[in-house]
């Protein structure tokens, strides 16, 4: 329940507009619902426009009536009309795509000696932060902050 009088005033102001909004959301749907459905089916084109019709007039008129936002209608309509120009338009005939040329594999010894390659240059490039300043290469060397390099045989 509410806990103030303006809240009350808002909640009974709210049932109000609800009941006054209800069949007219209603009846929008119902139109929008039956032409999407005689769309899909393929319908006969008189019918399905004759729909199409209705479900744009109750979308305007539910904007106008400010039940929905203008721009929900507005989407709404573009999204029927998008379909309606689908069921409209002749199903294109099914014509042969080209096929990309196909890659040629490298061969066996190539692609191993070049993935030995890219392996080893990673490898040569990367490092890892330790604490205190220093850094760990991949060579099995370590460097501190200072630019000294000493081994890493003692870990």
């Amino acid at each position: 329940m509410a806990h103030s009088l303006s809240a009350a005033k808002r909640w009974r102001a709210s049932i109000r507009r609800r009941e006054r909004n209800r069949p007219i959301r209603s009846v929008t749907r119902t139109y929008v619902s039956k032409a999407t459905a005689l769309i899909a089916q393929g319908s006969p084109q008189e019918e399905a426009a004759a729909a199409l019709q209705q479900a744009v007039r109750a979308l305007d008129e539910a904007a106008q009536k400010g039940v929905i936002h203008p721009n929900n209608a507005a989407r709404r309509k573009s999204r029927l009309m998008k379909k309606y120009q689908a069921f409209l338009a002749p199903a294109p005939a099914e014509e042969k795509k080209e096929e990309p040329p196909k890659r040629r594999r490298r061969a066996p010894a190539k692609a191993a000696k070049a993935a030995k390659a890219a392996k080893t240059t990673k490898a040569r490039k990367t490092t890892t932060r330790t604490t205190k300043g220093t850094a760990r290469t991949t060579k099995g060397t370590t460097r501190t902050t200072k630019g000294t390099t000493r081994s890493r045989k003692s870990e």
